[in-house]
């Protein structure tokens, strides 16, 4: 069963309370998604260690509930001017 936006928005949250997250259902089919996941846990770390963060939040559903996500992170410095608060 897909997961809805809300849901994987909440996961995030949940783990990363400052985040700001922006999601996109790619195909409306609530299985293909790309995210946008900005916060100040970042700081400091490589790219992948940012998306292992994100992944961690989602608790192993990528792969499985969750198929496909497109996955962007920034810090609130880097986030690109129209994701900034």
């Amino acid at each position: 069963m897909p997961m809805e936006a809300h849901v994987i928005e909440a996961m995030i949250k949940e783990a990363y309370p400052d985040a700001r997250v922006v999601i996109e259902d790619l195909r409306g089919d609530g299985d293909h998604y790309s995210a946008l996941v900005v916060s100040e846990a970042f700081r400091g770390k490589t790219r992948v260690q940012q998306h292992q963060m994100v992944y961690g939040a989602l608790q192993g559903r990528m792969g499985g509930e969750l198929h496909a996500l497109a996955l962007q992170t920034a810090t609130p410095d880097a986030a690109p001017d129209w994701a900034k608060a």
